[in-house]
């Protein structure tokens, strides 16, 4: 199943509040990063937790393996059902959120690939897959891989098997549901769904992709 998740990224808890609600039956998860949970707190994730919908931390976790841990912890706390981690900090750092996120039953993604042009300054030239060799020797859940450049979540996917592929850049940033939803296990929506003046309709036009 592909499965389309919100990118609430609002920052207003009464706006996030009535997008989330009115898109609940047209989305099979929320991911929250920084903006809403620094404009409306943490506490966020409990607001939401009515809607009966898995949400996604996506603070691309990038510390040492301490800190790591505690950052999850409160994560986990909190009501979230995943996070999002960097990998760049190193396996041991990985881990640290992998076995926080499954000691709490929930899952860890690693971003392999951004979905913005600047991402190639640096996820590139091999980096991607070593990317993917730590996510399997962490036992992480899956990957953030980019619908930007759909070639590149082909390529990935073979390295990761049946781990799942979370894909941001649906929408405002380019990304085309024809092409990437056949490839991943999470379609990533923002702007285009949010931003839009009746965002549970906006959410509907990729009923025909979810799978």
């Amino acid at each position: 199943m592909t499965d389309l998740i919100l990118s609430l990224d609002v920052t207003d808890r009464a706006a996030a509040l009535a997008i989330a609600k009115a898109c609940a039956r047209e989305v099979d998860a929320i991911k929250i990063g920084y903006p809403l949970v620094l404009g409306a707190g943490l506490g966020i994730a409990r607001d939401l937790a009515d809607l009966g919908l898995p949400l996604i931390a996506d603070f691309k976790v990038a510390d040492i393996p301490n800190t790591n841990t505690l950052i999850c912890e409160q994560v986990f706390a909190a009501g979230f059902s995943a996070v999002i981690a960097q990998g760049f900090p190193g396996p041991d750092s990985v881990a640290a959120c992998v076995n926080a996120a499954h000691a709490h039953e929930g899952e860890c993604y690693v971003v392999a690939e951004m979905s913005h042009p600047g991402a190639l300054t640096f996820f590139s030239e091999g980096v991607p897959e070593h990317l993917c060799d730590i996510v399997a020797q962490t036992g992480a859940d899956g990957i953030i891989a980019p619908a930007t450049r759909p070639e590149r979540v082909k390529a990935l996917r073979t390295l990761i098997g049946e781990k799942k592929i979370l894909s941001p850049g649906i929408g405002a940033q380019g990304g085309d549901p024809a092409l990437v939803a056949p490839l991943v296990d999470g379609m990533i929506v923002g702007r285009a769904i949010y931003g839009a003046a009746d965002p549970a309709t906006a959410a509907r036009a990729y009923a025909p992709y979810r799978r």
